[in-house]
């Protein structure tokens, strides 16, 4: 990965480790060329860059869906919240700026498209088959199951589904999405890397 676009994804705000971050951009670069890549909750953008860089190796585009309002445990009182992102017009959270500024500084705007709505409606309305989903939006069982509903369907065979947030042991986090990544393997889903929290699943 181009040493600038690392650098710029290292210092966004988010909560992606750099090993995890460089297992995207691979994959980014293995399936980008089966067909266009989404993103399931893009913050502030620290995500998007390595699969933006790895859109760009691999000639197609990525796009971001997010409203931008901030999932459930970056709210107010939450562990993870980061008062600098709420909107004082309004008091709600806006990550849309950060993220804005993101991928202008990573230059990767002509690679990167903004998609900005709630992941279900969009969904509702989307018909490109997708080469990478990667699934890191709310993390409650609500939001990732609709997430999974949502949008697994639209990866091609021989494309991956790549979930975050991902701890088989309860002590180490939130259960949500590791059901739904183990619901994924018993519906035509299979593994095929493991980096710390992150699991890429090819579709059979």
């Amino acid at each position: 990965m181009p040493a600038l676009l690392r650098h710029t994804a290292e210092r966004a705000k988010g909560f992606m480790p750099p090993d995890e971050g460089q297992a995207l951009y691979e994959l980014g670069c293995l399936y980008g060329s089966r067909g266009p890549m989404a993103e399931i909750g893009s913050y502030c953008g620290k995500s998007a860059v390595y699969l933006g860089a790895a859109a760009r190796e691999a000639g197609t585009v990525l796009f971001t869906v997010d409203h931008h309002r901030g999932s459930e445990e970056i709210q107010p009182g939450w562990a993870h919240h980061d008062p600098t992102l709420v909107d004082p017009r309004f008091g709600r959270m806006d990550s849309l700026p950060f993220f804005r500024t993101t991928i202008a500084t990573a230059d990767l705007e002509d690679v990167v498209v903004a998609v900005v709505g709630a992941s279900a409606t969009v969904a509702g309305h989307w018909h490109t088959p997708l080469g990478l989903l990667f699934v890191d939006g709310g993390h409650s069982e609500d939001p990732v199951t609709r997430d999974y509903e949502g949008w697994a369907p639209h990866v091609v065979p021989g494309g991956v589904l790549i979930f975050h947030d991902i701890y088989p042991d309860p002590a180490e986090g939130g259960q949500a999405p590791y059901r739904i990544y183990r619901r994924a393997l018993e519906e035509g889903f299979k593994e095929v890397r493991v980096t710390g929290s992150l699991r890429a699943l090819e579709k059979v």
